[in-house]
């Protein structure tokens, strides 16, 4: 064990343990469990960090577990976030390691999310008389159903942690290792729109509605096509180009919901705006449009029935960070994200209500051997060389923050 935790021990270690960590990542992709269901997950990683001598901590929610590495002299509280539950699907999935369980699987990436935790916990564990300060690490159960988090925080988390700071991530479609990410917002704003009227429109009315309210709402680049979010691994017109065409827009879903319901009929959608400025417009606008209309006198109401946070990185924070990474690593190893990815978010948000954090995105795409890491599609697959980065330069992040008072 050494005595010094340095930036040169931290590649080495890192390099030690990275095929072990690619077999832990293989035993989560083979045993998926859904949200709330994450029972043999929690087993695995608690016996997992034990083994690290990492005080370990399973009563705050659900299957979540807390890990606390308290070095030998008291300082900073950093806290990590990774998720554990996956997905309810039956996509393609094709590698050897394939699910072990029908209609569920991690195509979003969360098993590699856990192998980082679990590698950067590894990391500073073995090297922890050289650390000032502790490291939370948290295993938050039911991300996907966006409720983990503010769940654990509602069951007194923050009496049981004290943490100064707090930082996750999430693999996506970019190149793999590359690390990006950006001050304020990472994802649009999603809202779920809903418009109840009378009963009596037909299909013909409805879908007139539907298309004038996509006309008048919807925003984007000139000759561009934001909701086609296989483009933001793309260098001309993707994230990290600063004319990126994921900036600047309203995406509404292409088909609304319809149903009907004691003579009364519902239409629904999601939109995802960037500019957080204008959601107070949204609904007057909507208004405007169903008023304009042959039937206002059938509408009853318009209104947001889903309106989830997103995730918004401390400006401060994320300068250090970013300086921080290159300092260690080169100038230029952090790229800055320019626009904001729709479609998705992540409950990591609630977390940085409470505690002031950043969230970066890590590329897992090897488009050379036709690895595609895009979340939530068909044979989402992962360079697991994305593993070997994360646990390197967030151990080094970490190490490095907890040295500043």
């Amino acid at each position: 064990m050494s005595n010094t935790l340095t930036q040169e021990y931290i590649k080495l270690e890192t390099d030690k343990i990275f095929d072990k960590l690619v077999e832990v990542r293989r035993n989560f992709h083979e045993n998926p469990e859904l949200a709330g269901k994450e029972k043999q997950t929690q087993k695995f990683i608690t016996q997992y960090l034990l083994g690290l001598g990492i005080e370990v901590k399973t009563d705050i929610y659900g299957y979540g577990i807390v890990g606390i590495l308290k070095g030998a002299k008291k300082g900073k509280k950093i806290a990590w976030r990774g998720e554990m539950d996956a997905l309810p699907n039956d996509f393609p999935d094709n590698v050897y390691f394939k699910s072990k369980v029908k209609g569920v699987q991690h195509s979003c990436g969360h098993d590699i999310h856990m192998a980082i935790a679990l590698g950067i916990a590894d990391v500073l564990a073995k090297n922890k008389e050289s650390l000032t300060g502790t490291v939370y690490f948290i295993f938050q159960p039911e991300e996907e159903t966006f409720i983990g988090a503010k769940r654990m925080l509602d069951n007194n988390l923050l009496s049981k942690i004290k943490s100064d700071e707090i930082y996750g991530l999430h693999v996506t479609a970019l190149p793999v290792g590359q690390i990006m990410v950006k001050p304020n917002e990472i994802f649009a704003y999603q809202k779920r729109i809903r418009l109840k009227f009378k009963s009596g429109l037909s299909i013909e009315v409805v879908n007139e509605l539907e298309k004038e309210i996509r006309n008048t709402l919807s925003r984007a680049k000139t000759d561009s096509k934001p909701w086609e979010i296989h483009n933001i691994a793309d260098p001309k017109i993707g994230l990290i180009n600063p004319n990126t065409i994921f900036k600047d827009y309203l995406i509404i879903d292409e088909k609304f919901t319809n149903y009907s319901q004691n003579n009364e009929l519902f239409l629904e959608a999601n939109l995802y705006e960037t500019n957080s400025t204008n959601l107070n417009e949204l609904i007057p606008k909507i208004e405007q449009v169903a008023e304009a209309s042959n039937f206002k006198d059938k509408l009853l109401s318009i209104a947001f029935i889903q309106e989830n946070p997103t995730v918004i990185n401390d400006k401060k924070l994320t300068g250090i960070a970013i300086k921080t990474l290159d300092s260690i690593y080169g100038k230029g190893f952090v790229v800055i994200d320019n626009g904001q990815v729709p479609f998705f978010n992540d409950d990591f948000a609630y977390f940085q209500q409470k505690i002031r954090g950043v969230y970066f995105l890590l590329g897992g795409s090897n488009f050379e051997k036709g690895i595609i890491a895009m979340n939530h599609s068909p044979n989402f697959k992962v360079d697991e060389e994305c593993i070997r980065i994360g646990v390197k330069s967030f151990s080094s992040l970490i190490k490095e923050r907890l040295k500043t008072k």
